[in-house]
């Protein structure tokens, strides 16, 4: 399998761990670099615009968490936790601070090559969008090239997992969209996902892009199902 388009950057200080992995991402064709901690990581970052992010989040030098943010600070790449905080706060914590998927040790580096093959078809799926580069709808305007978002004119800060639910609603518009695949295509598997959290999610995003949340003219509801975006 040749991957070379695909460069991951592995940000862990557990050597036995760390050689795990880089044996089967070598073995399934991937370019990496890796890091013992994350001042380190921070700097491979910049040095070589990696493609993905895997991070744990026990490093020696500072928490996770801090990485995650200085992250956000220069770049929106993927970011996948790997760590051993299983706890569904931890979990929360990590995603709301741009983490975009989580996976918890001990994993198999089947689930793990698994995960990293949903970012790949995401990635291709975001580059065939080509020329697409905004959406305007009445008073929202997304531009996808920018990754930036506008509500009557003024622009709206959303998160990463923010912006990907709105994306995900508007390729899909006029179509409902269970909790289950919004779990599936936001996050790649379905257990962050679950309704609750989805649902805090989509309360923050329509708080920032409606004029009026509780008579929502984009992201429509549909009880015990799912959530649509207005069609018109």
């Amino acid at each position: 399998m040749d991957n070379n388009n695909i460069c991951i950057l592995l940000i862990e200080d557990d050597k036995y761990i760390l050689n795990f992995i880089t044996v089967s991402l070598k073995s399934n064709g991937y370019r990496f670099f890796t890091a013992g901690n994350g001042a380190g990581g921070l700097a491979l970052l910049q040095a070589n615009n990696p493609d993905l992010v895997l991070l744990d989040l026990g490093l020696p030098d500072m928490d996770g968490i801090e990485v995650i943010r200085r992250i956000r600070q220069l770049s929106e790449i993927p970011v996948m936790i790997i760590s051993a905080r299983g706890q569904e706060q931890d979990k929360i914590t990590a995603l709301d601070a741009g983490a975009d998927d989580y996976i918890t040790k001990p994993f198999s580096m089947g689930e793990l090559l698994a995960r990293i093959r949903v970012f790949e078809r995401k990635r291709k799926k975001e580059q065939s969008m080509g020329n697409s580069e905004e959406f305007v709808c009445d008073y929202l305007t997304v531009n996808y090239e920018k990754g930036r978002v506008f509500a009557d004119g003024a622009e709206v800060h959303l998160t990463p997992i923010e912006y990907k639910l709105l994306v995900l609603l508007i390729a899909n518009r006029g179509k409902v969209l269970t909790h289950n695949t919004i779990s599936k295509e936001v996050w790649g598997y379905g257990e962050t996902g679950e309704p609750q959290s989805i649902r805090v999610y989509m309360a923050s995003l329509r708080r920032k892009i409606e004029k009026n949340s509780a008579q929502p003219r984009f992201i429509i509801t549909k009880v015990g199902v799912g959530y649509r975006f207005a069609d018109e």
